[in-house]
């Protein structure tokens, strides 16, 4: 099978404030137990977190703690990542409506990479759109391959 991005539905959680268009793709509204966006049967391989700007550096305050869970249950998928809608140079500017410093938003950015977690910049609301769009897509390819491999192998 020649899997197109237009054979998949994407999931986007209920909670989901402002979603991100993934067309081609077909979209459902469904409550996920973890992340913002993943794809329709793979719900418990692929989650993508998305963050804006403002959300993120919520996270590094005073949503920390909150934060912290989010990321430790993502860890549990094989396909995970946080995307935020911003670059460096917005977390070098710290224009934004918390206390908290430039640096301290870029220390907690590096520190959660130093986890292990997957943290993409996605520069805007579209850009990282794309992204999540790809990462999608290409986890799902594989997971088809995948499958199909191994049935390529099970007896008739």
């Amino acid at each position: 099978m020649d899997l197109k991005m237009e054979h998949l539905t994407a999931v986007v959680d209920s909670r989901e404030q402002t979603p991100w268009d993934l067309s081609p793709m077909a979209m459902e509204t469904d409550g996920l137990s973890v992340g913002d966006y993943s794809i329709k049967g793979l719900e418990s391989i692929v989650a993508i977190e998305r963050k804006s700007l403002a959300d993120f550096v919520g996270c590094c305050g005073a949503e920390r703690d909150r934060f912290q869970k989010e990321l430790d249950r993502l860890r549990g998928w094989p396909v995970s990542a946080i995307v935020i809608e911003a670059n460096w140079a917005d977390l070098e500017l710290g224009q934004w409506r918390s206390k908290l410093s430039a640096k301290q938003v870029q220390a907690s950015f590096c520190s959660w990479i130093a986890q292990g977690h997957r943290i993409i910049l996605g520069r805007d609301h579209a850009t990282a759109a794309s992204i999540a769009r790809a990462i999608l897509f290409y986890a799902a390819r594989y997971r088809v391959r995948e499958a199909a491999g191994i049935m390529a192998g099970m007896p008739k």
